[in-house]
C-alpha cells in the first residue's frame, strides 16, 4: 500500500501577484469573480504593490488606483528596474592607430602587466605615466536596443530584497525565501509541530533554478567581473548554483535537516522535483516533501541568449502579427498565431505531506499528487528541438488517470494544463500530441489551459504555475481562457480539444483530474497527474475510514483559522517573510551518538537502520 501525497500547502509569487489562498489565480480570471472577490484581488495586489498600506490597505480602489494595479501586472512592456531594454550597455571593441603613434596619460598603477608589445612608457608626474603606441585595442562604451521588448514581470513595485535582510543575495534566492515563506505561513501549522510529527530525517526539499543564478550577485557578477576589470567576490560562485533555491530554503526558512536534492530539466524542473518529492512519500522515504523552483531571468544576457536562438517574441516579429498598435500584453499567445515565447521571472512552493500525517495534523487538503512522469527524446537533429518523449508522459499520466478514477472521469472531468510556451512549434507539436492522445483515450472536447499567456515563461518554475492555477480551478471552476489571441492558429491540432480563448465557468464538483504537462530543452518532458481535493478527500476516506475523518475535520478548524490569520496580513502587505539567519545553531559538540540512534540539539532523535535490504542476497 503506497502513501498518498496530499498537497497541504502552497506558495509563490509570479506576475499574477502572490500565489497562496488562490490570489494570483484570482488576477487571471479577475473579471468572472463576484465584486466581493474582485475587491479583494485587486486590494491584495495594491498591497503587495506598495500603493496602500496598514488598515487603509482593504476596500474598493479608485479608477486611477485600479487601472494602476491592472496595469502593473501579468506580461507588459519590459521595466526598467531591470535594464532599459531601447539602451543597453554593451562594450564595442575597437582598434585605434595613427601613423604618428597615439599618446595618452593614465595613472601608473592602472598600467597592465606586462606591458603590451610596443609601449613606451615614461613618467609624468603626479602618480601618472605618459604612453605612447602605434596603435591600441580598447572597449567602447556603447548603448543599444535588446529587440526583446515585453516580459512576466513580478508586480510592480513589489521588490523581493525589501521583505527581508536580503544583502547581496541574486534576485531568484530573494524569491525562493519568499516563496518558501509564503507556502510554510498557509500551511497554518506550526513547522515545529510538522518536524515533531514526521521526525527531521522523514522531510525532504527538493527545488532548483533551471539558469542558475546569473545577475551581479552570482554566476552574472562571477563571469562578469574580469571583464569589468572588478575583482570576484566570496559569494558569487556559491550562491550562483542553481541547487541554492533548495539550499536557501533548508538553511533560513525551514533549518532542516532531513534530504535535500535540486533537480533540473530545464523548462520542465519543477516537475522533476515535484516527481523526486512524490516518490519519496509514495514509497515511503519521506512524510513530508517540500518542492520549489525560482528564476530571474532578466539579464540582459539570458535574453541576448534566447533571442539569438529565435526563441523569444521580438519587436520586430510582434509587428508583422499586430498589424496596427503593438501590444505589449499579448506577446504570450500559446496555440495562436506567435513568433516565440515570453521570458516571466518567478517561484512556486508546495508542500506535500502523506495522507496519514495530513490528517494526524489536520493539515488543509488542497488536492494531491498520483504521479510524474517523466521521459527523454531519444535521437534528435536539434538539442532545443521537441521529440516523442512527451507522448510517453501524457500516455502514462492519461493511463494512471483512468486506473484511479475510471474512465468517466478521465473523460468528462478532467483538464490539461498545456505547456503552451508560445512558439509555432510549440503550438503544431503540443497539440498533436494531447489531441491524438485525447482520441486514443476516448476523451471528447478536452478542455486545455495555458497559464504561460498571463504570466510568461518562468522557465524552472513554469510547471509550478501550472501546479498553482490547476488548484484554483479546482477551488473555483474557472478555467483560465487563453485571452491573448482572437483565434486558433490554422496548424493546431484541435479536433479532440477545447483551447477555449475565454474563461470557462464549471462547477469545481464536476472536475476531478488536471494533468499538467511541461516540456523542456534538450529533451525533458514532464507530465503530472494532480487530483481534486474531493477526489483526494473520498480516497482517505475509503483508506482511513470515517470515524478518523470526522476527527479530522474537528482538527482542521483550528488549522483553518490559523492560515486564514496569515493571509489576513499579507493582503494588508504584512508578508512578515521567515528568514532565520545564524539562528538556533546547532551545537555539534551536544549531538548524542550511538549506533541505534543520532539525537541533534532541538530535534527529535533519528533512528539508524538496522535491517539488511539485501538479505536474500546474502
Amino acid at each position: 500500500m503506497q502513501r498518498l501525497p496530499v498537497i497541504t500547502a502552497f506558495g509563490g509569487f509570479n506576475p499574477a501577484g502572490r500565489s497562496s489562498f488562490h490570489r494570483g489565480y484570482a488576477r487571471l480570471v479577475l473579471d468572472r469573480l463576484s465584486r466581493k472577490e474582485r475587491i479583494e484581488t485587486l486590494s491584495d495586489l495594491a498591497a503587495l504593490m506598495g500603493l496602500r498600506t496598514g488598515t487603509a490597505a482593504s476596500g474598493p480602489l479608485g479608477p486611477d488606483l485600479e487601472r494602476r494595479v491592472l496595469q502593473g501586472t501579468l506580461v507588459r512592456e519590459l521595466e526598467e528596474r531591470f535594464y532599459d531594454y531601447r539602451n543597453c550597455h554593451f562594450h564595442q571593441a575597437a582598434n585605434l592607430s595613427d601613423a604618428s603613434g597615439l599618446t595618452f596619460e593614465m595613472s601608473a598603477r592602472q598600467l597592465p602587466h606586462p606591458l603590451p608589445d610596443g609601449w613606451q612608457v615614461e613618467a609624468a608626474g603626479g602618480g601618472k605615466v605618459r604612453v605612447t603606441t602605434a596603435s591600441l585595442s580598447v572597449m567602447l562604451d556603447s548603448y543599444r536596443e535588446i529587440p526583446v521588448a515585453s516580459g512576466g514581470q513580478l508586480p510592480t513595485g513589489f521588490e523581493p530584497g525589501e521583505q527581508y535582510n536580503s544583502r547581496f543575495h541574486p534576485r531568484g534566492l530573494q524569491l525562493a525565501v519568499l516563496g518558501a515563506s509564503d507556502a510554510v505561513q498557509s500551511m497554518g501549522v506550526d513547522w515545529e509541530r510538522v518536524v515533531a510529527a514526521a521526525g527531521p530525517d522523514n522531510i525532504s526539499v527538493y527545488a532548483s533554478s533551471a539558469m542558475s543564478q546569473l545577475d551581479p550577485f552570482g554566476n552574472g557578477g562571477l563571469l562578469q567581473s574580469r571583464l569589468r576589470g572588478s575583482r570576484v567576490t566570496s559569494k558569487q560562485l556559491a550562491l550562483g548554483l542553481n541547487s541554492m533555491p533548495a539550499d536557501f530554503v533548508n538553511a533560513y526558512v525551514l533549518g532542516n535537516v532531513g534530504s535535500t536534492g535540486a533537480v533540473a530539466g530545464a523548462c520542465a524542473s519543477y516537475l522533476y522535483n515535484l516527481r523526486a518529492g512524490v516518490e519519496d512519500i509514495r514509497y515511503g522515504r519521506a512524510r513530508v516533501a517540500i518542492i520549489g523552483a525560482a528564476e530571474a531571468p532578466f539579464v540582459p544576457e539570458v535574453v541576448d541568449g534566447y533571442s539569438t536562438m529565435g526563441a523569444l517574441a521580438t519587436i520586430d516579429n510582434l509587428r508583422r502579427l499586430f498589424p496596427g498598435a503593438l501590444d505589449l500584453r499579448r506577446t504570450s499567445r500559446p496555440f495562436g498565431e506567435n513568433c516565440g515565447f515570453t521570458l516571466g521571472e518567478g517561484t512556486q512552493w508546495a508542500i506535500l505531506m502523506d495522507d496519514s500525517l495530513a490528517l494526524e495534523l489536520g493539515a488543509n487538503i488542497h488536492g494531491s499528487v498520483a504521479g510524474v512522469f517523466t521521459n527523454a527524446d531519444g535521437n534528435k537533429k536539434s538539442i532545443s528541438a521537441p521529440g516523442p518523449g512527451n507522448y510517453l508522459t501524457v500516455a502514462k499520466a492519461l493511463a494512471q488517470a483512468e486506473a484511479i478514477a475510471g474512465k468517466e472521469s478521465l473523460q468528462r472531468r478532467s483538464f490539461v494544463q498545456a505547456h503552451g510556451s508560445s512558439t509555432p512549434q510549440n503550438r503544431v507539436t503540443e497539440s498533436a500530441i494531447l489531441d491524438r492522445l485525447a482520441a486514443t483515450f476516448g476523451i471528447d472536447r478536452w478542455p486545455v489551459c495555458a497559464v504561460k499567456a498571463y504570466v510568461g515563461h518562468t522557465v524552472a518554475a513554469a510547471s509550478g504555475d501550472q501546479l498553482i492555477t490547476a488548484l484554483g480551478i479546482f477551488q473555483r471552476g474557472i478555467l483560465p481562457g487563453i485571452v491573448t489571441v482572437d483565434r486558433l492558429a490554422d496548424d493546431v491540432h484541435c479536433k479532440n480539444l477545447n483551447i477555449s480563448l475565454a474563461h470557462v465557468e464549471r462547477d469545481p464538483s464536476t472536475l476531478d483530474l488536471a494533468l499538467l504537462n511541461s516540456k523542456g530543452f534538450g529533451g525533458n518532458n514532464a507530465t503530472a497527474l494532480v487530483l481534486s481535493p474531493h477526489l483526494t478527500r473520498s480516497m482517505i476516506e475509503r483508506r482511513h475510514g470515517t470515524r478518523l475523518v470526522e476527527a479530522y475535520r474537528k482538527s482542521n478548524d483550528a488549522v483553518v483559522e490559523k492560515a486564514a490569520a496569515y493571509d489576513n496580513r499579507a493582503c494588508r502587505g504584512e508578508l512578515d517573510t521567515i528568514y532565520k539567519f545564524g539562528e538556533a545553531l546547532v551545537d555539534e559538540r551536544e549531538i548524542r551518538l550511538s549506533t541505534d540512534a543520532v539525537t541533534l540539539p532541538g530535534f527529535p532523535t533519528v533512528k539508524l537502520p538496522k535491517s539488511n535490504p539485501f538479505e536474500d542476497m546474502v
